[in-house]
């Protein structure tokens, strides 16, 4: 007897959200091959059609972007946040830059870091190449999705993008065009996918995609950061929140120390390079502090003052406002305020600075205002952190100041990358070795 087919009408189960963010992974995987193999030529030309394309269709990506910007404000959001997930024109022109100053990059794929003949006649090359499939999750910050896939695709990368839900409609518009470039380039549209729509489900399947992503960086805040880096078994590269220090010396001039202070805190609010901790010198404070407290309070800064600042503030009250000093609490001395906030110290010496730095940094970016060599080089040697700077502003620790493009973080762990991640930080090596009939003896 033939047996009889029949017919399964049990629904089908819908595809739940990790099922879809492991399919977008593994499209990109299977899209992948087809970049690694590009000459920079053809890369570049990616890049510079994607930044035409940006341009060119800003209306759509400005009219998505109000309706994050709506929401954003129906919420309350944080307003150095909010700043953060603004786009408008001139702001894409701005990203859209980045892309073309990524494609005026040499391309590190191919590079040989090292080489060498052995003494049996073997050659050995060790070579940049791409890491396959990266994955970025990261916070309101739309600029990071067009930074991500520039720089993913010319280090020879796919990526899977995961910007959170303050800035999906952005976000979508952003990769819809983008991959809409890549088709017109003839390239698979899934060497870049976004995964906004699934929620922190998908983030949480991203964070599962070992064998599917090779490598995770995480960009926001402490809490995002501390989540991924905890539960993923993907590997992380960590970028960390910048609880970041300038350190007035004893010798700083103060005509150079009050615009670079205002600089690190004010030139920008919401970034993770903006000064969050000023130290003061106890030996310059009484002439220092209250020029600085002047003009910080001047551009609107509120400042949460140890006891020892306080009474020096106090004392010179017809110069600052009041108003906008605020008694420090424990808690101020650890914070990324992203804010018009700044704690100040009055530390008795470079050793309390240092030992201050220690105690409360982050490891991102730390800076010392000082004429003394001897102050600096102790400054730069000591201090722990992914940038050092000497009479600068901290906020020039930034991969587009340094000269590497746009960044895809700054790194603050101390493994393959640390501080700002330009391409060469997005690739691995590998060993090639050319023999001629060799065996090991």
């Amino acid at each position: 007897m033939v047996p009889q087919l029949t017919v399964d009408d049990t629904p089908t189960a819908e595809p739940t959200a990790r099922d879809q963010v492991l399919d977008a992974a593994r499209a990109a995987r299977d899209a992948q091959p087809r970049l690694a193999v590009l000459t920079r030529a053809r890369k570049d030309a990616v890049l510079l059609a994607m930044a035409d394309a940006l341009t060119g269709r800003s209306a759509k990506i400005v009219a998505a972007n109000a309706e994050d910007l709506a929401a954003a404000d129906a919420a309350g959001m944080d307003p150095g946040l909010r700043d953060r997930l603004v786009l408008d024109a001139e702001r894409i022109v701005s990203i859209a830059q980045q892309l073309r100053d990524a494609a005026a990059l040499p391309d590190p794929v191919g590079d040989v870091v090292r080489g060498s003949v052995l003494a049996n006649g073997l050659q050995l090359r060790e070579v940049r190449v791409p890491f396959g499939v990266v994955g970025m999750i990261y916070e309101a910050r739309p600029n990071v999705t067009v930074d991500a896939a520039g720089l993913a695709l010319k280090s020879g990368n796919a990526i899977v993008l995961r910007g959170g839900s303050a800035a999906r409609h952005s976000n979508e518009a952003i990769i819809a065009v983008l991959r809409e470039v890549l088709l017109e380039q003839e390239l698979p549209d899934d060497l870049i996918v976004g995964i906004d729509a699934h929620g922190r489900e998908g983030a949480d399947a991203l964070m599962g995609a070992r064998g599917l992503v090779d490598v995770l960086i995480p960009r926001g805040g402490a809490g995002l950061i501390r989540r991924v880096v905890e539960r993923s078994t993907v590997p992380v590269i960590e970028t960390g929140t910048g609880t970041t220090h300038v350190f007035v010396d004893a010798s700083a001039d103060l005509e150079q120390a009050v615009p670079i202070v205002l600089n690190a805190k004010t030139q920008r609010v919401g970034v993770c390079n903006a000064l969050e901790t000023l130290l003061v010198h106890a030996d310059a404070a009484g002439t220092a502090l209250p020029v600085l407290a002047a003009a910080l309070v001047g551009a609107g800064v509120t400042l949460h003052v140890d006891d020892r600042s306080r009474a020096i503030l106090d004392a010179v009250a017809a110069t600052v406002d009041p108003a906008a000093v605020v008694d420090a609490v424990p808690e101020d001395w650890d914070l990324e305020y992203l804010s018009l906030d700044l704690s100040v110290r009055v530390v008795e010496d470079l050793d309390a600075a240092l030992a201050h730095i220690r105690a409360h940094s982050s490891g991102h970016t730390e800076s010392i205002l000082t004429r003394d060599l001897a102050a600096s080089q102790r400054f730069v040697q000591e201090v722990d952190s992914a940038v050092v700077m000497v009479n600068a502003s901290t906020r020039f620790s930034d991969g587009g100041e340094f000269g590497f493009g746009a960044e895809i973080g700054i790194s603050t762990q101390k493994l393959h990358a640390r501080g700002p991640m330009g391409l060469p930080e997005l690739t691995s090596t590998k060993w090639i070795v050319i023999g001629q009939g060799h065996v090991r003896p």
